[in-house]
C-alpha cells in the first residue's frame, strides 16, 4: 500500500504481475500503446479489487488540466430546468471519467479565479451564457430551443382565444429576463397578436394584490397572464383569489418552468415544463471535444391543468 494507506500504480501492477507503466497505459486508456485485452482485464480487475482510486492532482499535473468541469449557475437560475440540466451533465461527464463542480449564486471574481487555479478545470460553463450575451436565437432555438420554450405560453393561451395578454414579471432582474421578454414578444408578433403587456408582481402578497388591481384598472382588455415563472404565476394567483376575481373564468393564468407546488393551487396551475437533461449531455460532450452523437435538444410541452 501507498503513503498513507493509498493504492497506487505499484500496488496495481503487483497484483497484476505487470509492469507501472503499463498499468498507467492501461489505466488511462492511452490510444498510443497496444495490450492486449487479456492483460487490460487482469489491470482492471486489480484495480478494482484493490479500491485504486486515480491522484487528481498528479494526473493534472500530467494532462495539464484536471477531469473536473466547473458549472456556474447565476442566482435566480435555479428550478427545474437547472435540475435536469445538471442530471445530464453530471452523467455524461462521469461516463467519461469526469466530475462536475456546480457553484451556485453570485460570487467576487477574486475568489471564483481562487477556485479555477486551485483544480485546474477542464472546462468552465455558465448555464444560459450565450443567451446573457445577447444571442440571437437561429430558426433551430424555434423549434426546440429556449425561444421555442419560451414561446409555448404564449401560443397555448392562444389557442384558448386569448388575444390579449400580459407578462407577469419578477420585482428584479433575472439573468435571462430580458431574453425571455424578447422571444415572448416576438412569439406575439408571430401570431399576429398586439404586443404583451408588462406586469410586475411584488411581494408581499398585499404587494401583489395591489400591482394587479392596478394594472387591470390600466388593461381591463387583458384576459391571461403568463408568469415569468411558477412562483410569480402563484403568487398571481393568490392575488386574483384576494381581488375576489375567478381563475380561470376572469383571469387565465399559465407558469413556466413546472414545479411541484403548481399541481396544488386551487385551481392546480397550467404550466410549461422543460427537460434540460440532453442539453446537460450536449454541453458535456462540448466541453470534453467529443462528438454529440446527433443528441438534440427536446422542446417542453404545456401540463394542462385547471388556471387555462
Amino acid at each position: 500500500m501507498g503513503r498513507a494507506g493509498r493504492v497506487t500504480l505499484t500496488d496495481v501492477a503487483k497484483a497484476s504481475g505487470v509492469s507501472r507503466a503499463t498499468v498507467s497505459f492501461v489505466l488511462n486508456d492511452d490510444p498510443r500503446q497496444t495490450i492486449s485485452a487479456a492483460t487490460r482485464e487482469r489491470v482492471m480487475e486489480a484495480a478494482q479489487d484493490l479500491g485504486y482510486v486515480p491522484h487528481g492532482i498528479a494526473r493534472a499535473l500530467r494532462e495539464g488540466s484536471s477531469r473536473i468541469v466547473v458549472l456556474n449557475v447565476d442566482w435566480g437560475m435555479e428550478g427545474n430546468f437547472s435540475r435536469s440540466y445538471v442530471r445530464g451533465l453530471d452523467e455524461e461527464l462521469a461516463e467519461h471519467d469526469h466530475i462536475l463542480l456546480v457553484r451556485h449564486g453570485h460570487s467576487i471574481p477574486e475568489a471564483t479565479q481562487k477556485v479555477l487555479d486551485t483544480i485546474a478545470p477542464r472546462a468552465v460553463l455558465r448555464l444560459g451564457e450565450a443567451y446573457m450575451r445577447g444571442h440571437e436565437p437561429i430558426e433551430d432555438d424555434w423549434e426546440n430551443g429556449f425561444a421555442a420554450n419560451a414561446a409555448l405560453q404564449i401560443e397555448f393561451l392562444a389557442g384558448r382565444g386569448h388575444t390579449r395578454i400580459s407578462l407577469a414579471m419578477p420585482d428584479h432582474d433575472f439573468p435571462l429576463t430580458e431574453a425571455r421578454l424578447g422571444f415572448a414578444q416576438e412569439a406575439a408578433r408571430r401570431l399576429e397578436l398586439p404586443p404583451l403587456e408588462r406586469l410586475v408582481v411584488p411581494r408581499p402578497r398585499e404587494a401583489g394584490a395591489a400591482a394587479i388591481e392596478s394594472f387591470l384598472a390600466a388593461h381591463p382588455d387583458v384576459t391571461a397572464l403568463a408568469a415569468f415563472d411558477d412562483d410569480i404565476a402563484q403568487r398571481s394567483l393568490a392575488a386574483l383569489r384576494d381581488l375576489d376575481l375567478r381563475v380561470p373564468e376572469d383571469m387565465a393564468v399559465i407558469g413556466f418552468d413546472e414545479t411541484e407546488h403548481g399541481s396544488l393551487s386551487t385551481p392546480a396551475l397550467t404550466t410549461v415544463h422543460i427537460d434540460a437533461e440532453i442539453l446537460g449531455r450536449i454541453a458535456a460532450r462540448d466541453a470534453l471535444g467529443i462528438g454529440t452523437g446527433g443528441l438534440a435538444p427536446v422542446r417542453g410541452w404545456v401540463v394542462e391543468r385547471g388556471s387555462v
